[in-house]
Formats: structure tokens, C-alpha cells, sequence
């Protein structure tokens, strides 16, 4: 049956889409160029990051939303990659913490400060090395603090600790080729991938096991991806045999045969699905489509019922999904895309008609707000809990900037000095800048927190000399910053002479 004679009762039925005013869209922007299939957009209540194209390296920008109109070519931007910024995705506990992976195998997590870039970001709060191959996805927790997962071309997923920089799990074998999207359940306890031998699999990570698979999802050999619903089950787009685009509803307790499934149109563009759990709406965007199509996921067959599209004059590069409590309530917007052209991001809005301008509790019921229901620690340990909600009656008031701070389990490795990390240091509240990240060592990721000096109850031997080691250090580092930002400046002073602007 097609999806276009379901006719229904829904209060998203006359959804419909709207893109902003030119002067409110970024303009000028160099959107990345690489062969990859993933969103190059991720936004949150404060800001838009953008991957972009960089000569010699990866980078990708980070504009306050406010910051509209033309984005000058001088822009700082986040710059620390030496190969193409693959995947990019915000903390979704901290607004100014985002993470990204690179064709360089290497994942690093970023502080932006509360105001925006006013100079070249090159040196993150962390950098997590594991992968043997590029790294190309990247998506955090939903609901425990500083734990992030990535996935690279060398068909190993690895999770971390981000507040202490260390490798919590490593899944290797489980995946046989390429993974195409990973998307993790409401509470965290499991995700679900989508890889190129056409399988689908649900993976607890504490036990390193797949708890459920579904070979051959779809037939076609284009990309599929896959991602958790609310209520456990999963939803995925790919392509049929003869390679018509499809989307499927799957029940995880039987993955014997799709719930639903419909066929869509013929294109080769690969299906982004982005769901909204508070509606239980799935917004579907093809890359190098025009068109955004729009989902309501039910109880009652078939299930998946087609609500409306919207459609543009420009196919769309990569997308951005605001979360919902960076939405304004006031004018009944469920979602807001970032849509990406070859030389700008426009957002488009999508809204309820209604005639009340009071709040609209069936909306808007309480969803995800920026707290973490619990920290890594306790995630390892083996607890489970769902995200935590907050109100947006009073519409969403960001909170105060938290800095990311990292505390290693060993910071000393040569010289028999004890361990200073504790490895239980998550995000703290207070207004300090992290210091800078030391050089590199003979371990797998590098350090970016020195030992707190002087706070012990005993003086530790040898704790002078350390302490001028580390004064050191810290002045070497400084100085390859310094020298990093003007390497930065001659590089876009080249790239204007290149593009014929002096």
C-alpha cells in the first residue's frame, strides 16, 4: 500500500514547513566536500557547527545562532584535525562541549567558549585515540555524563570516558564490514547499528554481546541506517533490491519481519531519519533531495503513517536537528532543520497551526532537558536510567556554561610518582577556563589536565621538581599554540590569494 492513501486523524497532519528570511540564514560558508554520509551539521539552544572545507586538515565551524547574515572567510573556526572532520555531535549534557571524529583516527572533544570563536580553536580538552582507521561517527550517551561512543572504518566501536579519557569499552568482531549509523535506546542501555553486510543488530555494550540481529533488513546494497524509537523499537531506511528507497518499522523481540515497511521512490540519495520521541514523529531527509518527509509512528498497523512534505528548490548537502528544548513554544514549532547548501545553512521550521497562543501541553510534553541522570561510573557499574525532563511551559532557559574537566587515572608515567586521578571528575559548574592539553606521550590518548599541585594532606616527594617539570611543559605548550594560531593565520592569508582574493 502506498503511504500517500493513508488518510488518518492527527493533530500533526497539517504540520507544515517553512525556511527563514535570507538575512537569517548563515551565508558564504565552504560546506565540506567529502564523500561521506553523514549529517555535517549538528546544533543545540546555543549553537550551529558546520563542517567546512580546510586545506591541509579538518575543520569545522561554530556560530552562535544569533551570529546570522554572511560569514566572513577570516571566521575562526575549530581547526585541530591534521585529516577531514568526518562527524560532529554536541554533548547533550553541556552546550559548549562538542565532539568530533576524523579521517585522521583520532576522536577529540572541544570546550567552545560561552561566547562563540574569537580566534582559531586548536587544542581540545581531549584527544581519544583507538581507532586504527578514520572515524566517522560519533554520538554521545543520552543519559549518563561524559560518555561517548565512536565508530570508525576499522569495524570497531569504541565507548569512552570522556572525564577521564579513557577506553571503557571496546567491541571488536561483532561487526564484519563497514557501520553505516549507530543509534542509541532512550536509556542508554543498548544501541542499535546498521552495517554494510545489510544487518541490523541490537548491542548491549556492558557485556560486549548482540542481543538481537536482523540480517538482510533491506536487500539493496546502498547504505541503510537504523535508530531507536521511544518505546524500544527501531526504525530504518535503505533500499530494495531494485534499489527503490524504504523505510521499515522493526519489533526487537521478533525481528523475523518488518512491522511495516513502504517503499518510497527511486532516488540514490541516502535516507537521514531524525526522530522526535516526544510525538513519535520521524522526519526523513535524503541527501541530494529537496524534500524533507514526515512520519507518525503508531500502535495501530500499518504503523507508520505518511504525514506530509516539504519541498524546496535546493537539494540539501547535510542537516541539523535542533533539540527540542532549543524550540519556540510560542509559535508551535515541533522541529527546526538546518539545511545545508553548497554556500549556506538555512533553517526551516516546522509548525502546528494553531489559533490559541496559550501553551500546548499535547505539544509539548516534558522532554530531555541538559541534566545527566547519571554518571559514567555508575553507568559501568551496570545502572539504567531514562533521560531527565524537563518543562518547557516557561520555555527552555539555558544553564550556566560548564567546563569540561578531565581527570586522568594516571597522569605520571615514568619516575614511580603515584596516580593523582581519581577517574569520577565529570563536567563542574564553575567559570574557569580548562587549561591546555600537554604534549603527547608514549600512552594511547594525551594528557589534558595536570595533577592538582599542593591540595594533598602530605607533600609528596619529589612534588618540587614536578612542578617545575609541568611549569615547563605548560611554557612549551603555550608556545606551539601560539605558534599553531599563526601557522592558522598563513594558511587562510593562502587560501585568499588562491581563491583570488588579496
Amino acid at each position: 500500500m502506498s503511504f500517500r492513501k493513508v488518510v488518518r486523524q492527527s493533530k500533526f497532519r497539517h504540520v507544515f514547513g517553512q525556511p527563514v528570511k535570507t538575512d537569517q540564514c548563515y551565508d558564504d560558508i565552504r560546506v565540506s566536500r567529502v564523500t561521506w554520509d553523514s549529517t555535517f551539521c549538528a546544533v543545540n539552544p546555543s549553537f550551529v557547527a558546520i563542517i567546512v572545507e580546510a586545506s591541509g586538515g579538518g575543520a569545522f565551524l561554530v556560530l552562535p545562532l544569533h551570529k546570522t547574515g554572511r560569514i566572513d572567510k577570516s571566521y575562526p573556526t575549530v581547526c585541530g584535525h591534521t585529516g577531514p572532520v568526518l562527524d560532529i555531535d554536541w554533548c547533550p549534557h553541556n552546550d559548549h562541549v562538542i565532539a568530533s571524529g576524523s579521517e585522521d583516527c583520532t576522536v577529540m572533544v572541544w570546550q567552545i567558549p560561552e561566547n562563540g570563536l574569537s580566534q582559531p580553536l586548536t587544542e581540545p580538552v581531549v584527544v581519544l585515540e583507538g581507532h586504527s582507521k578514520r572515524v566517522g561517527i560519533i554520538t554521545w550517551h543520552p543519559t549518563a555524563r561524559n560518555v561517548l561512543l565512536s565508530a570508525g572504518c576499522d569495524n570497531v566501536v569504541l565507548i569512552w570516558n570522556v572525564g577521564t579519557a579513557e577506553e571503557l569499552y571496546r567491541l571488536e568482531g561483532l561487526h564484519p564490514d563497514l557501520i553505516y549509523s549507530v543509534s542509541w535506546s532512550r536509556d542508554g542501555a543498548r544501541f542499535c547499528t546498521a552495517c554494510k553486510d545489510k544487518s541490523v543488530r541490537v548491542i548491549d555494550p556492558r557485556r560486549s554481546t548482540v542481543v538481537a540481529e536482523k540480517e538482510r533488513a533491506h536487500e539493496g546494497a546502498r547504505p541503510m541506517r537504523a535508530i531507536f524509537l521511544a518505546d524500544g523499537k527501531i526504525f530504518t531506511t535503505g533500499f530494495s533490491r531494485m534499489s527503490e528507497r524504504q523505510l521499515a518499522l522493526w519489533d526487537t523481540e521478533n525481528l523475523d519481519e518488518p512491522m511495516g515497511l513502504q517503499e518510497l521512490d527511486s532516488s540514490n540519495g541516502a535516507l537521514l531519519p531524525f526522530y522526535d520521541p516526544d510525538t513519535n514523529v520521524v522526519y526523513v531527509c535524503g541527501k541530494g533531495d529537496s524534500s524533507i518527509r514526515y512520519f507518525e509512528i503508531t500502535e495501530e498497523p500499518p504503523y507508520i503513517h505518511f504525514l506530509n512534505t516539504f519541498t524546496s528548490k535546493e537539494p540539501q548537502r547535510g542537516m541539523g536537528w535542533m533539540p527540542k528544548r532549543g524550540l519556540d513554544v510560542s509559535k508551535c514549532e515541533i522541529a527546526r532543520f538546518y539545511k545545508l547548501h553548497e554556500r549556506k545553512c538555512e533553517p526551516i521550521i516546522m509548525t502546528v497551526p494553531r489559533k490559541s497562543d496559550l501553551f500546548q501541553d499535547d505539544l509539548y510534553p516534558d522532554t530531555a532537558g541538559p541534566e545527566a541522570a547519571m554518571e559514567a561510573e555508575e553507568w559501568v557499574a551496570g545502572r539504567t536510567a531514562g533521560p531527565v525532563l524537563v518543562s518547557l511551559r516557561q520555555a527552555y532557559v539555558p544553564p550556566k556554561q560548564r567546563d569540561l574537566k578531565v581527570s586522568r587515572r594516571s597522569l605520571l608515567h615514568e619516575g614511580g610518582a603515584p596516580a593523582t586521578g581519581t577517574g569520577t571528575t565529570g563536567s563542574s559548574t564553575g567559570s574557569t577556563t580548562p587549561p591546555p592539553t600537554l604534549p603527547p606521550t608514549t600512552n594511547t590518548t594525551r594528557l589534558s589536565a595536570p595533577p592538582a599541585l599542593g591540595t594533598g594532606t602530605a607533600a609528596t616527594p619529589g612534588a618540587g621538581r614536578l612542578e617545575e617539570v609541568l611549569q615547563e611543559v605548560w611554557a612549551l605548550r603555550a608556545l606551539v599554540a601560539e605558534q599553531g594560531q599563526r601557522i592558522s593565520r598563513l594558511e587562510e592569508q593562502l587560501s585568499r590569494l588562491e581563491n583570488g582574493h588579496v
